[in-house]
């Protein structure tokens, strides 16, 4: 009898989590393609606004893990269902931000404004366009008119094969730090705003989801924040020794994604 998976549901984080760069981590596809051959529901849940999920799916597709659009949950999906409770039927919003999150947002009926008198939110994204302009742009919208703040993701920086790159984190330091406000709202991983939107497209329990990445303190924290289990592994942003030691202890922490599989519990009993 084949052995089942431990969960009917994994979430797994993509940047050092499923690859990083245009590179598959070890284990990565063959982990995914046997979950799924043992029946288990499997999505991925990103920060990284710098690409529409379809183009997430077709990146996984082609590193040979067959994807949908439908398997992909990103900060984007997270922000749009925040905006759709908004006090306001339909908030304007100015944006730091590249492109395709003001493509994004407009595609799903917000208003997009350049104008700061006319803003009633500005969004924070990832932004490798980050300018002067936009900061002060933003300044004038939250220092002289009053409108919040609401940011993609917390990340510091994004992992890459070079290093990383400052994430969304540094520009809404830049914009707090000058208006003195904060933001009301950070809807990426690990907020309740992007736990809504992974357990709406997954529709399980979240006693029976695993949410598997290389962070404490946003995949982890998410997991177990929401009832899930939150697994670490160790091929990105936090290694063995910041786990031990790290705000957030996991339920389980591995060295690679095969060490989720059946197969490899069974080889190890």
């Amino acid at each position: 009898m084949s052995t089942p998976p431990l969960f009917a549901a994994y979430a797994f984080d993509l940047d050092g989590t499923v690859y990083l760069g245009d590179e598959l981590l070890p284990g990565a596809a063959e982990t995914i393609l046997e979950l799924r051959r043992a029946g288990a529901r499997v999505v991925f849940v990103t920060n990284k606004p710098l690409s529409a999920a379809t183009a997430y799916a077709d990146k996984l597709t082609a590193l040979g893990i067959p994807t949908s659009r439908e398997d992909i949950v990103t900060a984007i999906d997270a922000l749009i269902l925040y905006l759709s409770t908004y006090g306001r039927e339909s908030p304007r919003l100015l944006t730091i931000a590249e492109p395709l999150l003001d493509e994004e947002l407009a595609s799903a009926g917000f208003t997009i404004t350049c104008e700061p008198a006319l803003t009633d939110v500005v969004v924070v994204s990832f932004d490798r366009t980050f300018s002067y302009d936009k900061l002060l742009a933003a300044f004038r919208a939250v220092h002289d008119h009053g409108a919040s703040i609401v940011a993609t993701n917390p990340d510091a920086y994004c992992p890459t094969p070079d290093g990383g790159l400052p994430d969304c984190a540094a520009m809404l330091g830049a914009l707090e730090a000058c208006t003195s406000a904060r933001a009301e709202a950070i809807v990426g991983k690990p907020s309740r705003y992007m736990a809504n939107a992974l357990l709406e497209r997954l529709d399980v329990a979240p006693e029976d989801l695993a949410v598997v990445g290389d962070r404490l303190t946003t995949d982890v924290a998410m997991g177990q924040s929401m009832g899930a289990a939150g697994i670490l592994v160790l091929t990105g942003a936090t290694t063995a020794a910041a786990a031990a030691e790290g705000p957030v202890v996991a339920d389980f922490v591995i060295k690679t994604l095969d060490q989720l599989t059946p197969t490899f519990r069974g080889a190890a009993r």
